[in-house]
C-alpha cells in the first residue's frame, strides 16, 4: 500500500447508489444512480423500492466508478461501506456488496457512519479537516450539530432535531404548496421569487425557556404546522395563496435557527471551524446565511459543492481513506448493519 491509500467507497443509506474513489485526500471518482424518480410518484421514499433500485444499479455504478477514476478493483487498497445509520434494507444491499468485494480482493473493509462521513467528505474539497470542528449536518433523516474532534473516532453530538428534520420540513411543505418531491429544491427555486419576510413562522425551541433545555436542538415540526394551518386558512377564506411568499418564509424560518444555533455553538465551544453537510446544506439561503452569520462572528465556514452534499460514495471513501490514514482497525467480515447506528459510533 502506497502513502496515499486507494479506497473505494459504498453508499446505500437511502435511495442514491453511490460509489467513490479516493486516493488519500483527493477525489478520483464519485458516481451516483438515484432511484428518486421512482419514488416522486408515492411523495417519499420506498424501502423496498430503494433496495431494488441499490441491487440493479450496484454493478453498473461500480464500474462507472472505476472507468472515471481509471483504475482497476485490483488496485484497490480498502473497501469503506455505510452500514448505518439508513434503511435497514438498503444498508443491506450496500454491506453485501462491499463484503463481498473485499473477500474477492483480499482487502480490509471498513464499516463507516453515515453522518461521519458527511463530515469527512469535505476533506476532498478543501483539504484536512481542523480539529475540532463544529459540524451542522441537515438532511431528509437528521438535523445535528457535532463537535468533530477526529472524525474517524472522536464525534460527540451537541444536539439533534426532537422531532421532524429539517428536510423532512421540507419535503412536507412542498407537498402542502403543491411541489414535486424531494420538497428542498423545489421550495429553494420558488423561494428566489418570494418575499421572505411576508409571513412571520414560527421559529422552533427559541424561547428562553426552550433555550435552557434544547440550546443547541432542533425542531420543525411546529413550522411545518403553522406552514400548512396558514394554507389551510388562506383557502378556506377565498384568499390567493403566494407559494413563492410561503416558501420563502418558511425557509427563513428553517435557515434562520439552524445557523443561529450553530454559530451560537461555535463561540460557547471555543471552535473556530463550522462545516455545514448533508443535503440541505445545498439550500442557497442556507449557505448565504451562514456565510454572513460566520463572518459576523469571525468564524471560518466550509460547505462542500452541492453534489457532495447528498448522499454520495465520495463521503464514504474519504472516511475510509482517513480511516486508513490513520491506522485505524479494519472491520470484521461479518461487521453489521445498524438503522439507528449512533453518530458516536463511527465505525462498525
Amino acid at each position: 500500500m502506497s502513502d496515499e491509500p486507494l479506497v473505494l467507497g459504498v453508499e446505500t443509506s437511502c435511495d442514491e447508489t453511490g460509489v467513490g474513489i479516493v486516493r488519500g485526500e483527493t477525489l478520483l471518482a464519485d458516481a451516483v444512480a438515484s432511484s428518486v424518480d421512482e419514488h416522486a410518484r408515492f411523495g417519499g421514499v420506498v424501502p423496498e423500492v430503494a433496495s431494488r433500485a441499490h441491487l440493479e444499479a450496484m454493478v453498473p455504478t461500480i464500474a462507472r466508478a472505476c472507468r472515471d477514476a481509471g483504475v482497476a478493483l485490483t488496485d484497490l487498497d480498502a473497501i469503506a461501506v455505510t452500514s448505518g445509520p439508513g434503511l435497514a434494507g438498503a444498508l443491506l444491499v450496500g454491506v453485501a456488496a462491499a463484503k463481498a468485494l473485499a473477500v474477492g480482493l483480499d482487502i480490509p473493509i471498513y464499516g463507516v457512519n453515515h453522518l461521519a462521513s458527511h463530515v469527512a467528505v469535505d476533506i476532498v474539497e478543501h483539504g484536512p479537516l481542523p480539529e475540532p470542528t463544529m459540524a451542522l449536518l441537515v438532511s431528509g433523516g437528521h438535523s445535528s450539530l457535532l463537535l468533530v474532534s477526529d472524525v474517524t473516532h472522536d464525534v460527540r453530538p451537541l444536539g439533534a432535531t426532537i422531532d421532524d428534520a429539517a428536510g423532512e420540513a421540507f419535503d412536507k411543505v412542498a407537498r402542502v404548496l403543491g411541489l414535486p418531491f424531494p420538497g428542498g429544491p423545489h421550495i429553494d427555486r420558488a423561494a428566489r421569487e418570494g418575499n421572505a419576510i411576508a409571513i412571520d413562522f414560527p421559529r422552533g425551541l427559541t424561547s428562553g425557556k426552550d433555550m435552557t433545555r434544547h440550546r443547541y436542538d432542533f425542531s420543525f415540526s411546529g413550522l411545518k404546522t403553522a406552514v400548512s394551518r396558514w394554507v389551510q386558512l388562506r383557502e378556506q377564506s377565498g384568499e390567493s395563496v403566494v407559494v413563492a411568499d410561503v416558501a420563502a418564509s418558511f425557509q427563513e424560518a428553517v435557515v434562520d435557527v439552524l445557523t443561529r444555533k450553530a454559530v451560537l455553538a461555535c463561540r460557547e465551544q471555543g471552535v473556530e471551524d463550522l462545516l455545514i453537510g448533508g443535503g440541505v446544506a445545498a439550500n442557497s439561503r442556507l449557505r448565504s446565511m451562514a456565510q454572513e452569520r460566520c463572518d459576523a462572528a469571525g468564524i471560518r465556514l466550509r460547505v462542500p459543492r452541492p453534489g457532495l452534499c447528498t448522499d454520495n460514495g465520495a463521503m464514504v471513501a474519504a472516511l475510509g481513506a482517513q480511516m486508513v490514514l490513520r491506522g485505524r482497525t479494519p472491520s470484521l467480515l461479518d461487521l453489521p448493519t445498524d438503522s439507528s447506528m449512533p453518530v458516536t459510533q463511527v465505525q462498525s
